[in-house]
């Protein structure tokens, strides 16, 4: 490992260890970096970038999505300013539970069920207008302060009737392989947004430019749908109709939010990165080609919103106890036999937005090992520990066997997960209730000797455990707290 620094006092801290060359003097490198940074008005201090990195975390998922995040965010949201949505769209399911009652959100971060906090969707993000204002609709009835608090980059690109005709029909095509999306036209607007033909949320609030995009990508789309699967063409002039009327209100929440974003650090501020889906469906580093359509690893958080990557603070990746996947896919520690039916049962494991069951299998080490290397995780966030507390007995992985060799290494490819044979070893259960429970050292010791088993070998520290749904559910272990307090020191 090269030299490195930590820029603090040396309490604990959310800031991110960096590297510099060691032949570069640590005073040169304070000089050269305060010279080059430099905002609209003003020239920014070395310490401004110090505080500023400070003040930031990434939260994710450490595998195939519905690990807790919904929950997590909300907990933490109470110490930031904004929460930032960075990828994905409206395929993502957060479901948080506050006193009781239940709130589940596929669009809008978690951040606007808390007073005050701000809720932005990035520019990484696709979003489908209509499904964007029935669920601020839901939420304002709720008494939720969507109108004050929600905001929505310019930069987005929008999702179309098209993008669901063409994902609907391919998915449902004879011989096709099915990857198991959930037909909300995530991927075929991101494929758009590649081929440089999307429709951005500024184009959006042009009547003629919506106009003049529909009709012409309703001409391209319904040729290509009608030729390979026979779909029944979409109407251009109902499409506009439609959208134009959307489009009016939305306008009140677009923003260029990555300026917004940028001030609120710049001010001494504090935000939070929400990732949707989790590190094994990215796009570049998932379980390809059974992944989502954007980038769900903590590199997104940067190109998703417009903050630079020196100004990520932490990464905070959520795990289950257990590992749970929905849809199609490799999954190397699935259960199959009744175990894993009574973990779907005791989790309530089924999809927040579309309802499907989730495959449920072991915790796997190598891959959560993996997933905190791509992220570079420095903490570790445990979910649904509770449901584990009827099990005698729980099997960790540890490792694979891949052709008569034995590796911790993620093979590239489909073929070489499915050929994985997994290694395990075995924890004693704890058999009593962990449900509720919020201090550490009163959790039952096989629990905590389980955890501190996931900590050790992960390479990641446990900051937070969630021993139930609701919001006062959750425990947070005194290093994690303490550094999560100097956000505001």
């Amino acid at each position: 490992m090269r030299p490195g620094f930590i820029i603090g006092d040396g309490a604990p801290r959310l800031g991110r260890r960096f590297h510099l060359q060691p032949r570069i003097p640590f005073g040169v490198f304070k000089e050269r970096t305060a010279a080059a940074v430099v905002s609209s008005s003003r020239q920014i201090d070395f310490k401004d970038r110090t505080d500023m990195r400070a003040k930031t975390a990434v939260v994710l998922g450490a595998q195939w999505g519905d690990e807790g995040k919904g929950k997590i965010v909300d907990v933490l949201s109470e110490r930031f300013n904004a929460v930032a949505r960075y990828a994905g769209g409206h395929n993502a399911g957060h479901t948080v539970i506050i006193g009781g009652q239940k709130f589940v959100l596929q669009l809008i971060p978690c951040g606007v069920l808390r007073p005050g906090c701000r809720g932005i969707i990035g520019n990484g993000v696709v979003l489908d207008p209509i499904a964007f204002l029935k669920e601020v609709a839901k939420l304002r009835a709720l008494g939720v302060g969507v109108d004050e608090q929600l905001f929505v980059s310019n930069r987005a690109q929008v999702i179309l009737p098209y993008h669901r005709m063409i994902e609907l029909a391919a998915e449902s095509a004879p011989g096709r392989k099915k990857i198991g999306t959930t037909s909300r036209g995530i991927g075929p607007a991101y494929e758009d947004k590649m081929a440089r033909s999307g429709l951005r949320i500024v184009d959006l609030l042009r009547p003629e430019l919506l106009k003049t995009h529909i009709e012409a990508a309703c001409g391209e789309k319904n040729a290509i749908a009608h030729a390979l699967f026979g779909t029944d063409p979409l109407d251009p002039a109902q499409m506009y109709d439609e959208y134009a009327a959307a489009a009016e209100q939305v306008r009140p929440f677009v923003r260029d939010t990555g300026r917004l974003l940028n001030q609120i650090l710049r001010e001494g501020g504090s935000v939070m990165f929400e990732g949707a889906q989790g590190t094994m469906l990215d796009i570049d580093h998932g379980t390809y080609p059974f992944v989502t359509s954007s980038s769900a690893t903590a590199g997104g958080a940067a190109t998703g919103t417009g903050v630079g990557p020196t100004a990520i603070g932490t990464v905070i990746s959520v795990t289950k106890a257990y590992v749970t996947r929905v849809g199609e896919g490799p999954f190397p520690t699935e259960i199959h036999d009744a175990v894993g039916d009574h973990l779907r049962a005791r989790g309530m494991e089924y999809g927040a937005v579309t309802g499907r069951p989730r495959r449920c299998g072991w915790l796997d080490i190598p891959l959560l090992r993996y997933s905190n290397q791509v992220n570079g995780a420095e903490w570790l966030v445990v979910t649904k520990l509770d449901v584990l507390d009827e099990l005698e007995e729980i099997p960790i992985c540890v490792g694979y066997e891949i052709a008569g060799k034995v590796t911790d290494e993620i093979p590239a490819d489909v073929q070489g997960l499915e050929a994985i044979k997994t290694v395990y070893t075995r924890m004693k259960g704890w058999r009593s209730s962990t449900e509720g429970i919020t201090e550490f050292d009163k959790l039952p010791q096989e629990a905590r000797d389980y955890l501190r088993f996931q900590e050790r070998e992960s390479g990641a520290k446990i900051g937070m455990v969630s021993t139930g749904p609701d919001r006062d559910q959750t425990m947070l272990l005194p290093e994690f707290a303490a550094a999560l307090a100097s956000l505001h020191a």
